[in-house]
């Protein structure tokens, strides 16, 4: 089995190619949506997280604008969420290239691949790329962002530029979305026909 790490910068499109790697067939491990899904209503991570940052969750799980202010700015709080999130969320994907151990290949949809040490763990390394302008007018349409919260997301994140240096293969999404689903199709037939070393 190819295990093909996913990653790319806050507003660059990931999720949309992640979906396009799904309708190809491909399983994909979303982090992100485990991380949601064991924060949400009777998840795992309520309890620690209750009592490493009391008043932050409730009913409805985890009240993420509070833990947000909690821990942003604050880098030792962040790893102390960070120790409390990652073990939880690695055994999840576990459990799920476990399940898929019979396929071809799978996705893991990591946004932090290189900054947590992930891309070690995955044999092909797609990352998500546009251009700066498009990104930022992505990302500052979303409910709640704004330019400071941002930067500092961005401050969080190795830079773009350093990330295309280091992938396998670099999918644009600055363009027209048929051009990204035919690159994804490409690749994809190139990993099943086991040409990986070819494949970019």
């Amino acid at each position: 089995m190819i295990v093909i790490g996913l990653t790319g910068s806050i507003g660059m499109g990931k999720s949309a190619v992640a979906a396009m790697f799904m309708a190809e067939g491909v399983p994909v491990f979303d982090a992100d949506a485990a991380v949601h899904r064991l924060q949400g209503p009777g998840g795992r991570l309520l309890a620690p997280i209750e009592a490493r940052f009391p008043g932050t969750t409730g009913s409805d799980g985890v009240n993420r604008a509070a833990l947000g202010q909690a821990v942003f700015g604050n880098p030792e709080a962040l790893a102390a969420l960070e120790a409390i999130v990652h073990p939880v969320v690695a055994l999840d994907r576990l459990a799920f290239l476990r399940r898929n151990r019979a396929r071809p290949m799978v996705v893991l949809d990591i946004p932090l691949l290189f900054e947590k040490g992930g891309s070690a763990r995955v044999d092909h390394i797609v990352v998500v790329s546009a251009p700066a302008w498009k990104q930022r007018r992505r990302v500052l349409a979303r409910p709640g962002m704004t330019p400071e919260k941002f930067r500092r997301i961005l401050k969080l994140q190795l830079p773009d530029a350093q990330k295309r240096l280091r992938a396998d293969t670099v999918v644009d999404t600055g363009g027209a979305k048929a051009a990204t689903r035919a690159k994804i199709r490409q690749l994809v037939a190139c990993l099943r026909a086991k040409q990986r070393r070819y494949c970019s």
